[in-house]
């Protein structure tokens, strides 16, 4: 059997490299293949085969596969082989609107993504309320699994305190620093309407905040990888680039506290039960403009809505009373959105998808109807 992967157009991550892994320990007898991006080829391992992402080589390996596991749209024209199996396991618990919910998306592009949409067999859920999301945004009708996300596993896992001092030792950050990780999300006009330069906007005084918090506190930044090369450069600034890091659940061990504004990293790191402040700078903007939601940010969120760097700051120095304050919020965030996530998810896709001696994709197809949700 032959399994092709592929996570964000190339990287070494997310759901699909979790289950990678597990089969790998298992031991199946499996032809893995990876679909690569120049940027992540150092992040697999030596003895996987591998071919770059959108080259006469990948569409071939999309087109011989048994299975294909991605966790994003495959935007490349292929024709799946018959009887492959498409494991769709997205990438992420949906705040902003997705796909066909989006306010606005270039012509053409929602069209074309639905000759993906069209080849999947049955995606992966994090929770109950992503499910309806995602049946809404892309109209896909087979069945939805709730299993949590394999990508999470690691932050319930036995070795997450270990993972965490190595990833700190390899940044070079002592155990006495805090780490505030800062993952903003990307912004249409930026990505599609921008001229391709170097672009984005640093929204947090880097100077602020280096005089108040000491040098006792590290800024990791991680950019979505949809504008993690339009970054100024940032030699000899307070903050660390950890966009081109392989794996952003390394990072959410690593950190001691969450800032984002609409990523769906905050649902993620929820599940260390750290603290989370939320940073959305620009939210009437992108609320109602750029992208919309399908909740009320200023009712879910986890933790703080502060709008200036300065407030942000602020609440990163005063973080013990600012999770005080929040607990309560917090508490329900995580009872409604990562119930699941107990350390297990990778077994349960596998009990499903990838059971020992019996064809990928078989309790898929068997299992649960068209409109069905399988815990």
């Amino acid at each position: 059997m032959r399994i092709v992967y592929t996570s964000f157009r190339g990287l070494f991550s997310d759901s699909p490299r979790a289950v990678f892994e597990a089969l790998r320990a298992r031991g199946d007898d499996v032809t893995h293949t990876w679909l690569t991006a120049p940027v992540a080829e150092h992040a697999f391992p030596d003895d996987v085969e591998t071919v770059p992402f959108g080259s006469p080589e990948s569409i071939a390996a999309l087109e011989s596969a048994d299975v294909v596991v991605s966790n994003d749209h495959v935007p490349l024209d292929w024709d799946k082989r018959p009887g492959a199996f498409y494991l769709q396991t997205w990438h992420g618990t949906p705040l902003k609107r997705i796909h066909n919910d989006v306010l606005w998306a270039p012509e053409g592009r929602l069209a074309y993504l639905e000759h993906d949409i069209a080849r999947w067999d049955a995606m992966l859920s994090p929770n109950p309320y992503s499910t309806g999301r995602f049946r809404q945004a892309f109209g896909f009708r087979g069945p939805v699994h709730e299993t949590g996300y394999p990508r999470n596993d690691l932050l319930s896992s036995p070795r997450r305190d270990e993972v965490r001092a190595a990833v700190r030792a390899g940044l070079g950050i002592g155990e006495d620093t805090r780490v505030v990780l800062y993952t903003p999300t990307w912004r249409d006009d930026l990505v599609f309407e921008g001229t391709g330069g170097r672009d984005f906007d640093f929204p947090v005084d880097l100077g602020d905040f280096t005089e108040r918090l000491g040098g006792d506190h590290v800024l990791l930044l991680r950019l979505h990888n949809m504008v993690s090369s339009r970054l100024e450069s940032i030699e000899g600034l307070p903050v660390r680039d950890v966009s081109s890091h392989p794996d952003i659940r390394d990072l959410y061990l690593a950190a001691d506290v969450l800032v984002t504004d609409y990523s769906s990293t905050m649902f993620d790191f929820a599940i260390t039960g750290r603290p989370i402040l939320l940073f959305p700078y620009d939210l009437a903007e992108y609320r109602d403009r750029l992208r919309g939601f399908y909740l009320d940010l200023e009712e879910v969120a986890p933790g703080p809505l502060v709008t200036t760097s300065g407030e942000l700051v602020d609440a990163i120095a005063d973080l013990d009373a600012v999770t005080a304050a929040h607990a309560e919020r917090y508490r329900r965030f995580r009872e409604t959105y990562t119930a699941l996530e107990d350390g297990h998810a990778t077994e349960r896709v596998l009990d499903l998808f990838f059971p020992p001696g019996g064809p990928a994709g078989a309790a898929a197809t068997t299992r649960g109807g068209d409109d069905s949700a399988i815990r």
